[in-house]
């Protein structure tokens, strides 16, 4: 019982992470990343889709990325999506493909920018606090059901607090990682 609540716990933390780090990697550092445009969905076929199921996008250069769709009549689609995401990106069309040149980052935006990854770093670290909470509620109430004894139930909050300092120090981690990188002229 115990340990199912430290597994399923430790399970959700790295979720919790791995959807952070995720969102975190479409944050526009002054530097060109397929990932930057992970979040742009098209308007295609009659539904949205992310661009990734709709083209290939690639990063040849430091400030280019390419798009090349798999179909051609989709390529105006995806410009206008780009162009929508409010990304502060221009895409250029050449007939088979697009290019999106990665314009440099003024200092204010990048303070910005900085602004937004901090904002999403403590929403990381708020989510694996509310996991801690749900665990140790969890394992409250087992205890007065009488399920597991006082002594188990200690232990195992002191292990879901070991995770929960782990899970917050990798968050703040990568968040100065980010905050270096967008800094970066």
């Amino acid at each position: 019982m115990v340990d199912e609540v430290i597994n399923e716990m430790r399970r959700k933390t790295e979720s919790s992470i791995t959807a952070t780090a995720e969102h975190m990697a479409t944050v526009r550092t002054g530097t060109a990343s397929a990932a930057l445009l992970n979040s742009v969905t098209v308007n295609a076929y009659g539904s949205q889709m992310r661009i990734q199921e709709l083209a290939t996008v690639s990063a040849p250069e430091p400030r280019l990325l390419i798009v090349s769709p798999w179909d051609r009549t989709q390529l105006a689609a995806v410009e206008r999506a780009i162009q929508a995401a409010n990304l502060g990106l221009n895409p250029q069309s050449d007939g088979s493909l697009l290019r999106v040149p990665i314009p440099p980052l003024t200092e204010e935006r990048r303070k910005e920018i900085v602004k937004a990854v901090r904002r999403m770093v403590e929403e990381g670290k708020v989510a694996v606090r509310n996991l801690r909470r749900d665990a140790n509620d969890h394992l409250k109430r087992a205890q007065k059901n009488h399920e597991i004894s006082e002594d188990d139930e200690k232990r195992a909050q002191e292990k879901i607090q070991k995770i929960t300092d782990e899970a917050i120090e990798r968050l703040d981690h990568m968040g100065k990682a980010k905050e270096e990188e967008v800094m970066q002229v």
